[in-house]
């Protein structure tokens, strides 16, 4: 916000953000951009969902479990649904895979087009009862064949994702965006129902204070990170 006026004129959205960016890119068909807001408008839905979660008794399972084993809760399968539906209904990918789905979901031909998106609509879903931070993980690949869509064209190396971000829906609602120069941070305000950047070209430091890892699974750790982690945890 400016210092001599209550409100910004000018801010920048992420909207606005993604759509200057595509501008740069030399052959740019615009696809990509309608890709992204269409996520933005699911990240949105989700948001709100999650905020109404109590009063709409979105709390608890929903009886199933997904394919790495984990209880689907009543909010999972509703974000599964907003992203898949928002992601088809932008006519830009061909195939969609989610933590939430055992196979691939193969856009219909006539909403086409030549992304892969790979997501877990709400991670950390866990947390969801407890009023604990969950989020939303996607990651975008181009279709690099001329082949008909299947799950095979989501097994890419990283370093060929397009667009990768993540939405953390806390005490605010923040979205993380790369699309390959650099990291964005946005926060969405409620009032304009826009995403405002926060941050820009955000860097981890080099060397910090905080020691911070989820060691749930720490006894299946190979013992040369175990020794690490305790030389972290302890140092002489």
């Amino acid at each position: 916000m400016s210092d001599k006026t209550p409100f910004e004129t000018d801010m920048l959205t992420l909207t606005r953000f993604v759509m200057e960016k595509g501008r740069r890119v030399k052959g740019a068909t615009g696809e990509l951009t309608q890709l992204l807001n269409s996520m933005l408008t699911a990240i949105k839905a989700i948001s709100s969902a999650v905020r109404k979660a109590g009063l709409a008794h979105m709390f608890g399972i929903a009886g199933t479990v997904n394919v790495t084993g984990d209880e689907v809760k009543k909010l999972d399968v509703l974000s599964n649904s907003l992203v898949i539906n928002m992601l088809q209904s932008s006519y830009s990918t061909c195939v969609l895979v989610t933590e939430e789905n055992k196979e691939a979901i193969i856009t219909p031909k006539d909403k086409r087009g030549k992304y892969v998106v790979c997501f877990d609509p709400l991670d950390g879903s866990s947390n969801i009862d407890c009023l604990a931070p969950i989020g939303t993980i996607f990651a975008i690949y181009k279709k690099d064949t001329d082949d008909e869509p299947s799950e095979k064209d989501a097994l890419q190396p990283g370093r060929n994702i397009v667009a990768a971000g993540y939405a953390l829906y806390g005490s605010a609602t923040l979205v993380a965006l790369s699309t390959g120069q650099g990291v964005d941070c946005f926060m969405l305000d409620p009032g304009l129902g826009e995403f405002i950047l926060v941050d820009r070209d955000v860097k981890i430091k080099k060397k910090g204070k905080v020691y911070s890892l989820n060691e749930g699974y720490a006894k299946y750790f190979e013992p040369a990170m175990t020794d690490y982690l305790q030389k972290k945890k302890f140092p002489e």
